[in-house]
């Protein structure tokens, strides 16, 4: 029988006799003309192809393989996989007559192997009761791989990608027939799984002829692939990297498909880390980070990965390293999909043109993140629509210290006579004349407060202020009032008070309102800068309990927290929905000590510790939220804590660089994972931005079973910590 002959009858039979039958004796003297590649291939009545779209409900998974129907539902989808397979391999023989003779017998070699698959998988599936065709079948192998116009195309398509993939599914589910019992479907994955070696070395080694010389396998790999491939289609349940070292892929290649991933089906969700927005809202577009906040926007910029889910992006300056994020995957991290910008822009030709996107979500919402996202709002589907091109005013009133204080003083009206809650006095006045400020100086200190503080409306984590600790005003302070006023923008004048703990409440704003997703505690230097947050067990739902012990509110009185926090969502939703914003935001609040309770003492049983709900308000994403989504991860029970190193931790600890750093932090407190079927982390030290190449500023995630020091949870400094104004 000619080859050509046998190809056109696997490829267009209407039986499944005819499509997996082929004699000894194949003969290829006569390989003919190029066909093009039909819609459909031939398929028996009840196998056609399922529309596009119908879900995927027809991959049972492990879930009660014990039972006999289910098992025979698992091998149903897998007998269509190998029978699409025979009717690719049919169909590249007939698109590419003048391939090398060498080639063609061996696809005609791996084509008996799939015919003989698809036989094996038939007669288990009977064995359990299920026929082909019983259920639907997808055609998604079909209309990945027959558009190919080149061999290359087919080795890069089936061999390396799908057939690559079942490396990983076949020996995952021969151990799963294992473990409940069923031993010839057990022996009958692990044969294909040895002859899927066989099938990836052998595109392998056709894909290597024909690539690109200048390209290594994996770089030829990922620029050959288009939708709807990609190298994340090459990866299935369990990652087994035996199958790959022995079908001959290097180690280069292994490595770096080990830690790839892009959305599989899923409108991925494009985050980008933008720390600067309420810089560019105070000063405008002259507005540009110094030499030391642009390092520290560098070293930080992967931090959106741990807010983003398995198929989403994330858009970077520089793609991390494959070593960094190996390590990462190793502590149980998912990882999305990592995009590098143009030039610091984003390219329309990249690797996002065309694509259908879920969602923007920058780390702030702003002009800058406006521009940048601008050549993707077209591309986004459904509700999540992006902001309008020209950003909205109303949005930067958010950002406003004397938005927020306005916002806290309201709230108060609420609630009065509450001996737990700060008074309006401590809300922090708006001035908008230096006379102005040294009468509300002059108020503040009158009730009992002799520190003040002055803030800019829009400032940056600490920065943008002055203290007044002397009861004169010296002339540089004036001067430097003088000099903000005239460049337009306001002063919030407010009482200094004594902290007792500094917390975030972390909320997002969807659809559906104002939802909580959780409470962090903020370690700040004396200049309000952020150092590090801290989680309690069950952080996502409830406030520490040492908190609420401060301000008396445990016992009979810890319904009355409940409702003051009800109140305050309440009522900054009605406030969000008025301005359009969607998306993060974290309140910071903290407790401090009454002015009547003493300075330096205790807190007295009858001036108890007050609590200021609104220090301001954050519409962005935040480091505190940054920890709620790390603790995700982490085992019940667990305490963690979100830290930022500095140059100065270098000094510190005695080394000269932070991959050093990184190297003993993990060193001296190694992580430890827990718990089935997905363990998480119980214990350790996780580097979650690369030390290797870190020039300003490490993220470091830490995690223990034990309660955090009082020390660190009233806020004592740690020299060597020091952060970002994104708190």
């Amino acid at each position: 029988m000619e080859l050509r002959d046998l190809a056109e009858q696997v490829l267009f039979a209407a039986t499944l006799e005819g499509k997996l039958s082929c004699p000894e004796t194949i003969t290829d003297e006569r390989p003919g003309i190029a066909l093009a590649a039909p819609a459909l291939p031939g398929r028996p009545p009840g196998l056609g192809f399922k529309p596009t779209g119908s879900g995927k409900g027809d991959f049972p998974g492990v879930r009660r393989l014990e039972q006999e129907a289910e098992r025979g539902r698992l091998l149903h989808y897998f007998a269509n996989h190998e029978l699409l397979a025979t009717e690719l391999m049919a169909l590249v023989l007939l698109r590419f007559p003048d391939a090398p003779v060498r080639f063609r017998r061996g696809v005609l070699q791996t084509l008996r192997e799939e015919q003989e698959h698809t036989r094996l998988y038939l007669a288990r599936m009977r064995a359990c009761g299920v026929e082909l065709g019983d259920l639907p079948v997808s055609g998604f192998f079909w209309r990945a791989v027959s558009p190919m116009t080149s061999p290359l195309d087919y080795v890069a398509g089936l061999s390396l990608t799908f057939e690559q993939a079942n490396l990983d599914f076949a020996r995952h589910f021969s151990s799963a027939f294992a473990r409940v019992g069923d031993v010839d479907s057990a022996a009958l994955l692990e044969r294909i799984y040895r002859d899927e070696i066989g099938h990836v070395a052998y595109g392998l080694q056709w894909f290597r002829r024909w690539k690109d010389p200048r390209c290594s396998d994996w770089e030829a790999f990922c620029q050959k692939l288009k939708l709807p491939l990609s190298p994340s289609r090459a990866k299935g349940i369990g990652w087994n990297e035996e199958g790959r070292r022995a079908a001959g892929l290097d180690r280069e290649f292994v490595a770096a498909l080990q830690v790839h991933s892009r959305s599989r089906g899923r409108t991925p969700t494009v985050f980008y880390f933008n720390p600067f927005a309420e810089g560019r809202l105070a000063i405008g577009p002259g507005f540009t980070p110094v030499a030391s906040k642009a390092a520290l926007q560098r070293d930080l910029e992967i931090l959106p990965l741990f807010l983003a889910r398995l198929d989403d992006v994330v858009l970077v300056q520089r793609t991390p390293s494959t070593r960094f994020l190996s390590r990462l995957k190793q502590a149980g991290f998912l990882l999305p999909e990592f995009v590098e910008l143009s030039g610091g822009r984003v390219d329309p030709s990249g690797a996002l043109a065309g694509r259908k996107l879920g969602a923007l979500r920058p780390w702030a919402w702003g002009p800058d993140s406006i521009e940048l996202l601008a050549p993707l709002f077209g591309q986004v589907t459904g509700e999540q629509r992006p902001p309008a091109e020209r950003f909205n005013p109303r949005l930067a009133e958010l950002y406003s210290k004397s938005w927020s204080a306005a916002f806290l003083r309201s709230l108060l009206a609420r609630w009065p006579g509450e001996s737990w809650l700060c008074t309006g006095r401590e809300c922090g006045v708006t001035v908008k004349s230096v006379s102005e400020a040294m009468a509300a100086v002059a108020a503040i200190r009158a009730g009992g407060h002799h520190r003040v503080v002055i803030k800019q409306a829009f400032g940056l984590a600490g920065q943008n202020a002055l203290r007044l600790w002397e009861p004169e005003i010296l002339l540089a302070q004036r001067r430097w009032m003088e000099s903000a006023l005239e460049s337009g923008r306001e002063l919030v004048v407010e009482p200094w008070l004594e902290r007792l703990a500094d917390f975030s409440i972390q909320l997002e704003m969807g659809p559906a309102g104002l939802a909580l997703r959780g409470f962090t505690g903020l370690l700040n230097d004396h200049r309000g800068q952020f150092i590090a947050n801290w989680a309690a067990p069950n952080c996502d739902r409830r406030l520490p309990g040492s908190i609420l012990s401060l301000l008396g509110l445990h016992g009979p009185r810890a319904g009355r927290w409940q409702e003051f926090l009800a109140d305050l969502l309440s009522e900054l939703e009605r406030e969000l929905q008025a301005a359009g914003h969607r998306g993060p935001l974290g309140v910071d609040s903290f407790v401090y000590r009454d002015a009547r309770g003493g300075a330096g003492g205790p807190v007295s049983p009858t001036w108890p510790a007050r609590l200021k709900p609104v220090v301001e308000i954050n519409p962005r994403y935040t480091m505190g939220r940054v920890l709620v989504e790390l603790m995700k991860q982490a085992c019940p029970g667990s305490w963690g804590r979100f830290r930022l190193l500095n140059r100065a931790a270098l000094r510190q600890a005695g080394v000269g660089d932070f991959a050093t750093l990184g190297r003993s932090l993990e060193a001296a407190d190694p992580i430890l994972r827990e718990g089935e079927p997905r363990p998480r982390l119980r214990s350790g030290s996780v580097c979650l931005t690369d030390p290797a190449v870190a020039t300003s500023v490490l993220a470091v995630f830490q995690l223990g079973g034990h309660r955090l020091s009082g020390a660190e949870e009233i806020g004592l400094r740690h020299p060597c910590e020091h952060g970002p104004s994104a708190s």
